[in-house]
């Protein structure tokens, strides 16, 4: 099981899938999470590589199903299979495993962005390149971008799209939102993408001007920030002593929380000021983990060159060197 990587579906291409590999370095007998099944595409290369468990997570139940047809390619000892799939959030990622019998594990992988079958689906809304109805949501339940862009306040639109979006020119765009909805409710990609575009002109980089206001509104109709918040916190507490955390992302507020998750676990938090109180309190005992990158790893040119969405990819990866002293209660800073 230790040839090439097996071929991966069409219509997904797992990004920096060698450095994840690398990082990860899963070996026989280990017990695996991919916590972002989507396309199966560093799931299949795990249970290619070693003769392990692996259990696939993703609340699209399009990625389930798909994951349900290539289980069978990966039979075990028993008559089953060694792919074990979960619906859900990879934010209730302790609870899932738990219900199937799993507390520790000897790796875990992410990847952040959204999937490429949800942004060639024109039907599920994601694509500003596309036309299709402005929904949004990973899941099939909870509200859709409609409902967002159609209902909210000007001031809660331009927050939205400011702060998960980074578009610099968020209430210029939530005003000419609320104009145009006052004329007909905004149902279509098409129809958002043509608003932003009238008023954020292109600029050198290329990318598309309803680029920013898309992520934005993807991020809370998905809550993204806050998922990402969850799961950083659980699985720390689900790695065996030797076991190992890759996440790749790929914009900067999701590499935030992921490099300050990872310099928690660490100990590498910044020291408090001399002035802090905190700075009184006897030292820290030596930190459970310890970081693999110590600045993130880039895909080389000629990934970017093959698949163009992995050029903003970021990889970052830990390792548990010891039992994990963090709470389960600790909450989030």
């Amino acid at each position: 099981m230790n040839g090439p990587f097996p071929p991966h579906d069409p219509g997904h291409v797992p990004v920096m899938l060698a450095e994840v590999m690398e990082y990860l370095a899963p070996h026989d007998g280990g017990r695996y999470v991919d916590g972002t099944f989507g396309g199966g595409g560093y799931a299949r290369a795990i249970l290619a590589a070693r003769d392990c468990q692996l259990w696939g997570i993703d609340r699209d139940p399009a990625a389930i199903a798909r994951g349900a047809a290539l289980a069978p390619a990966f039979p075990d000892a028993r008559g089953g299979s060694r792919l074990h799939l979960l619906h859900g959030g990879f934010a209730d990622m302790a609870d899932l495993l738990a219900g199937d019998g799993v507390t520790t594990v000897d790796g875990i992988v992410l990847d952040l962005g959204v999937s490429s079958y949800q942004i060639d689906e024109a039907e599920r809304g994601f694509s500003f390149r596309m036309d299709g109805p402005l929904d949004m949501r990973m899941n099939d339940t909870g509200p859709t971008a409609a409902d967002v862009v159609n209902t909210l306040p000007e001031n809660e639109l331009a927050d939205i799209i400011y702060h998960y979006g980074e578009e610099r020119l968020s209430r210029r765009v939530a005003r000419a939102i609320v104009a145009a909805r006052a004329e007909a409710p905004l149902l279509r990609t098409s129809q958002l993408a043509d608003v932003v575009r009238s008023v954020v002109r292109p600029d050198r980089s290329g990318i598309d001007p309803a680029t920013r206001t898309f992520q934005g509104l993807r991020i809370h109709v998905n809550d993204e920030l806050g998922q990402i918040t969850r799961v950083l916190e659980q699985a720390p507490r689900l790695l065996a002593p030797g076991g190992r955390l890759v996440v790749v992302s790929f914009h900067s507020l999701e590499d935030r929380l992921v490099k300050q998750a990872m310099s928690r676990a660490a100990g590498r938090m910044p020291a408090p000021s001399r002035h802090d109180p905190r700075a009184m309190t006897a030292r820290a005992a030596p930190a459970d983990f310890r970081l693999l990158t110590g600045r993130p790893i880039r895909p080389g040119d000629d990934e970017t060159r093959r698949n163009p969405r992995a050029r903003s990819a970021r990889l970052r990866a830990m390792e548990c060197i010891a039992p994990s002293s963090i709470p389960a209660s600790e909450p989030a800073e």
